[in-house]
This record gives structure tokens, C-alpha cells and sequence, in this order.
């Protein structure tokens, strides 16, 4: 993808120059314009690739659907008139819907505004409370910088006043989340707002609705993100322990699993989430206290088909395996067999052979007699088949090293098996391969026994060369 930002009118200019001077079709126009800037390195994701549309009135410019749209949601807020507010958020959030590129052309021609009217407007009538926000939920996604104060207020108390109702819930819970991705000061000003008890709220008070659960679920594991790249320090530790200290948040999700035994996209839901809350050793054994640990290995087992359920449930376990007790809890239910299970059974996913060997590499640390289980039970053998798999992989083949090193740092009668396995041949192209497994690939071949050639690195100085 390109790195140069051009403006959606650059791009509408050039299209209309083609239809002008070369005299082609609009659809022929579009796709020159988009080639022409994509073949000088421009990044033309929030383009909206179209030929404007004609405009209602004579004299006006023309436009793009979208925008068009939004003119008559405009008018129709100032206007008053509810039916026709209703219709064209309709409209408008479907458009928005579609691609980021119409949402941000909105976004940068006053949308947020018009929007937050309408939900003003709508307050008082459910049905176009719902379409407000879910108009607005439809805009922010991918959008949050849109948010102001006045917005996050709105939101804030919809979800007070309105928490006995799942579909207003539902909706107001996936605007805060859209505007909390990426966007680290949203994220703290909701949490100071008092979102964190409303989100644990709706999951306790709507616990047998899936939407309301698995919104609630992901909005609070986004308050633990630290994805905003403009801030060089966020609160997401913070924001994990008052979940879990201030809101009881590990006990909410491990109860509000128990209503969906069969429904494995809300079990992978809040298996997610409490990975993102095991920031503590208590929270990790916490977790397993209150049957968190049963659920998640069960779930593994009923759901090993399920590569999207399978990759959460492991990122789940190789984060409370944090805890040396858990450690052993966890082994002791069978888990060490399952996690071999899911990466043979998904070979070919990077991502769960990735969390299947980081999982087991959790559990052999420090843990003499784990790694006597995890040889048994094949786990060498299933990273090594991982790295074979997956040899571009960097983050497969950085889990599997430092898996290996963990099994025989402690054990070195694992060292022979797991050489006659093929290992010194797969570590040594992962540190040819990947500068960033060099070290846990050095360390692992060393605590193999194997030879290990120190590698030069040229530095650009004269006379200078490091190790």
C-alpha cells in the first residue's frame, strides 16, 4: 500500500479529466484515475472510487452518493420531520456501512455533526434512538477521532438511562467500542465517565442476550488496548485491573459463560477478553477459582474444528499460564494433549500454531515435570512440525524456539529426541531467516548442545564488526 495521501477531490478531478479530454466512460475513467496514482505510490484506501453523482439542484456541484445522502439527512434533522429522519439514516448508515472510504468522505465533510443531531432529536423515541445510533455506531467505526466530549456524554448516559433495554444497549455499546480502537484518550475519558460498571452491567442484566453479551465483552477488552500509536504510554494495565478490582469483571464474564455453553462465538468472546484481564498472578489463579479454566478447556475440545474459537481459547490459556500454580492446573486438566491437538489439527493457521506453541512454552517454564508431559505427549514434535509449516512465519518460528529451549533448559534427556526430530536443521534456517529469532534461536540450539556459530553483523563502521 502506498504511503502519499492525496484529497478525494484530486481524485474526482482526475476522473473528470478522463471523461473530458479522453473521452471515456465513467467506468473506464475510474479505474485509469485509480491506476495512475497507485502506480506513483498513493494510498488510495480512503478514495471513494466513483463518479460523483449529478446534484438535486441546477447550479449545484456535483456529488458523491454518500454526500448526497447526507444533505437530506441534514435537511430532514432541521426540518424536524422524524419519518424522514428515520429513512435516511437508514440510507446513510448502509452507505457508511459499505466501505471506509464513504464514511471518511462523510466524516470530512460534517457528518458527525448531522448525526449527533439526529440522536438528539431521537431521544424520547426508541425506534429512532435505535437508528440514530446505530447510524452513528456505523459512522466512528474506523472513524473515533470524530468523537467530542458532547458525544461520549450522550453515549454515557444513554446506557445509564436506557440499561433495561438490550437493543438501545446493544446499540450505544458498539459506538463506545468503535470510538475506544485506536484512540487512547476516548478510552480514558469513558473510563473516567464511568463506562467500565455500565458494560459489566449490561452483561450481567442482558446475560442471555448474545449481542448485548459478546458487544459488552469485546468493548471492555478494548479498554485494555494499547493500539494508539500517537501515545507513547497508555492505561490499558490500568483499565485491566479496575475491571477485574473495581467491577468484578473476571467473575462477570466467567458466570456469563455458563448461559452459552453452546454458542462458541460468545465463549471465544470472553475467552478473549479475560486473556486481555490476566495482567496478575492472583487474576490468573482467580480465574481458574471460579471454573474459568474448566470452561476454556472445554471449549477447546468441543470446538477444535473452530480455528477463530481454537486461536482465542489458546491465546487464553497461554496468558494464565502465567501463574507457575495455574501451570500445573492446567496440565492436570488435560490441556497440555489439546493444545498439541489444535496445531496438528491447524497446520496450516500460523496464528494457532503461533498461540499453541506459545501456550506450551508457558507451561514448560520452569516446569521440569510439564515438559515431561508435553514430550509425551508429542508437543515437540507439533512445534517442529510448525516451523516446517511455517518457515516465513516469524512469530511461529520465534514461539517454537523458545518452546524447545524451555523443554530441554531443565531436561537435557530431551535433548537427543528432539535433535533426532530434525530440530538443529529448522533453528538454524529460523536464524538465517529471521534477525529477530536469532537470539532464541542461538539459545536454543546452545542449550541443544549443538554448536553455535556466533553470526557477524557489519555495522557501516570502519573496523567495527559485532556479534
Amino acid at each position: 500500500m502506498g504511503s502519499k495521501q492525496i484529497a478525494q477531490e484530486t481524485f474526482d478531478d482526475a476522473v473528470q479529466e478522463n471523461i473530458a479530454e479522453f473521452e471515456m466512460d465513467p467506468e473506464e475513467a475510474v479505474r485509469e484515475a485509480v491506476q495512475q496514482f497507485e502506480s506513483q505510490g498513493v494510498d488510495l484506501s480512503n478514495i471513494v472510487k466513483a463518479v460523483r453523482q449529478p446534484a438535486s439542484e441546477n447550479g449545484q456541484k456535483q456529488k458523491h452518493e454518500i454526500l448526497l445522502t447526507l444533505d437530506s439527512l441534514e435537511k430532514a434533522v432541521a426540518d424536524c420531520s422524524l419519518a424522514e429522519v428515520a429513512q435516511q439514516l437508514g440510507v446513510f448508515a448502509d452507505q457508511c456501512k459499505e466501505q471506509l472510504a464513504f464514511r471518511y468522505l462523510a466524516g470530512q465533510n460534517g457528518a458527525y455533526s448531522v448525526v449527533f443531531s439526529a440522536c438528539q432529536l431521537a431521544l424520547g423515541d426508541r425506534n429512532l434512538m435505535l437508528k440514530a445510533f446505530s447510524t452513528l455506531s456505523a459512522l466512528l467505526d474506523g472513524q473515533p477521532d470524530l468523537l467530542d466530549s458532547a458525544g461520549q456524554d450522550l453515549l454515557l448516559q444513554t446506557l445509564k438511562e436506557h440499561g433495561e433495554d438490550g437493543e438501545v444497549t446493544l446499540a450505544g455499546i458498539r459506538c463506545v467500542r468503535h470510538a475506544c480502537l485506536k484512540h487512547e484518550r476516548n478510552r480514558q475519558d469513558f473510563v473516567k465517565g464511568g463506562v467500565l460498571p455500565l458494560l459489566t452491567a449490561a452483561i450481567v442484566q442482558h446475560g442471555s442476550n448474545a449481542d448485548v453479551v459478546r458487544a459488552a465483552s469485546s468493548a471492555l477488552r478494548v479498554m485494555t488496548f494499547d493500539d494508539d500509536i500517537r501515545v507513547p504510554f497508555g492505561h490499558a494495565h490500568d483499565h485491566a485491573k479496575m475491571i477485574v478490582l473495581e467491577n468484578d469483571g473476571l467473575r462477570v464474564l466467567i458466570e456469563a459463560a455458563k448461559a452459552f455453553t453452546d454458542n462458541s462465538s460468545v465463549l471465544s468472546e470472553l475467552c478473549a477478553t479475560l486473556s486481555r484481564l490476566s495482567v496478575r498472578n492472583e487474576f490468573c489463579q482467580e480465574i481458574v477459582d471460579l471454573g474459568g479454566l474448566n470452561f476454556m478447556v472445554a471449549l477447546l475440545a468441543d470446538c477444535i474444528d473452530h480455528p477463530d474459537v481454537v486461536k482465542q481459547v489458546l491465546s487464553a490459556i497461554r496468558a494464565v499460564a502465567g501463574n507457575d500454580d495455574v501451570k500445573d492446573a492446567i496440565v492436570n486438566a488435560g490441556g497440555t494433549g489439546l493444545i498439541v491437538l489444535a496445531i496438528s489439527h491447524h497446520l496450516p493457521n500460523p496464528q494457532i500454531c503461533e498461540q499453541g506453541c506459545a501456550a506450551l512454552c508457558m507451561l514448560a517454564l520452569r516446569k521440569p515435570e510439564n515438559c515431561n508431559v508435553i514430550m509425551e505427549g508429542g508437543g515437540a514434535l507439533a512445534a517442529l512440525q510448525a516451523m516446517k509449516a511455517h518457515p516465513r512465519e516469524v512469530a511461529v518460528q520465534k514461539q517454537a524456539c523458545m518452546l524447545i529451549r524451555n523443554l530441554v533448559s531443565r531436561s537435557r534427556d530431551f535433548s537427543q529426541p528432539i535433535l533426532e526430530m530434525g530440530a538443529e536443521n529448522l533453528i538454524t534456517e529460523a536464524r538465517a531467516a529471521h534477525r529477530d529469532c536469532d537470539d532464541v534461536a542461538k539459545a536454543a540450539l546452545r542449550d541443544l548442545g549443538c554448536k553455535v556459530e556466533l553470526r557477524e553483523l557489519w555495522t557501516g563502521q570502519k573496523g567495527s564488526l559485532a556479534q
